[in-house]
């Protein structure tokens, strides 16, 4: 089987991105199956290996992906002055360096340069401050491949949640939700479902806007205005989706462990059952991409920083997520049509590259 190159991104350099991808690599069982390329720096990996001080961890930098060798990690240079590290902080040193990271994977990743890519954590403070115009990883990537929807899908052994709003105020929650939109968002979900997880018939579960999925009207009409329709009309095209399900009932009951996945209607329903069952351990990964896309469901953890403290299992859960949906995409696509076509965006001068 060919060992697949996969594209990882320091993320934030005063984080413990680099410490956790640095535990992972140091697992040369890798190298068995897979190629790893950090996108990066040399001075910023040795910085961070003289604190985690790995036995096997042996590496060569390169220029570009095609130099990669598949018998050692191979670091590409995204920059060569020195860098002051300032761990814990964000800095607009660590923002600007994160995106200079995260640019040059995404473009081999679009360029076929890679199979796929897992982004360390950033800080969206750092980016920020060093002028990253994106609220994260998602938003950037449906930005730079020039698609009109993405949808986060949050992944464990447990479960798959997917949020049909973001980081948006609970107040807000109702104002952007529609039967159009969260028909339109369960058909990606479920479209990545079979492509890139290998479910044939994904049985997709729905839950309420409201408590109680709004008690038939009684509390709040919002379900019985979106929820129910946008259920019923997918259900006549011959899909498996069901609900709406009142949240609680539905987590307490244990039964999310009859479906596939889930999509919860904003972003505490879904991730607070999510976090419980699978903290330390979840893969988040963007469904809507023509690339693969998945990162560790963690963040910068500025506290334990420096300390050798941040455990890397998230992180390599996020990369064999990444090379098992590369592997299922493709044999996928050559017996199917690519369903991701249908949410190509025409390019324009606003978002080109």
């Amino acid at each position: 089987m060919r060992k697949l190159k996969v594209g990882i991104t320091c993320g934030d350099i005063n984080g413990i991105g680099m410490e956790v991808i640095i535990k992972a690599l140091n697992d040369t069982r890798l190298l068995n199956h897979s190629i790893p390329i950090i996108y990066g720096s040399s001075k910023i990996i040795s910085y961070h290996k003289n604190i985690v001080e790995p036995e096997n961890f042996r590496s060569q930098n390169i220029k570009e992906a095609s130099q990669a060798s598949d018998d050692r990690i191979n670091i590409l240079n995204c920059w060569n002055e020195a860098v002051n590290i300032q761990l814990g902080e964000a800095t607009r040193e660590s923002g600007s360096y994160a995106a200079m990271a995260l640019e040059a994977c995404t473009n081999d990743a679009l360029d076929g340069k890679i199979d796929c890519m897992v982004t360390a954590p950033i800080n969206k403070h750092a980016m920020s401050l060093a002028g990253f115009r994106y609220i994260g990883h998602t938003e950037y990537l449906r930005d730079r491949c020039q698609v009109e929807q993405v949808l986060m899908m949050m992944c464990s052994e447990e479960m798959k949640v997917s949020l049909s709003s973001g980081h948006i105020p609970v107040q807000n929650v109702s104002s952007v939700s529609s039967k159009e939109k969260l028909i339109s968002q369960i058909k990606l979900l479920n479209s990545t479902l079979r492509m890139d997880h290998g479910i044939d018939k994904p049985r997709i579960a729905v839950l309420g806007i409201q408590p109680h999925a709004g008690d038939n009207g009684a509390i709040g009409d919002e379900d019985e205005r979106i929820t129910k329709p946008a259920v019923a009309e997918l259900k006549k095209e011959g899909e498996l989706v069901f609900g709406p399900y009142p949240a609680d009932g539905f987590f307490g009951s244990l039964s999310y462990k009859k479906f596939d996945a889930i999509m919860a209607a904003y972003h505490d329903q879904g991730l607070i059952p999510f976090k419980m069952a699978s903290f330390g351990k979840g893969v988040n990964m963007t469904c809507g991409l023509p690339i693969i896309r998945s990162s560790p469901d963690h963040g910068t953890g500025y506290d334990i920083a420096g300390k050798n403290a941040a455990d890397p299992s998230s992180f390599l859960s996020a990369y064999f997520m990444a090379m098992d949906a590369a592997r299922n995409r493709t044999e996928y696509l050559k017996n199917h049509e690519n369903p991701l076509r249908r949410n190509q965006a025409l390019p324009s001068e606003e978002s080109a590259d």
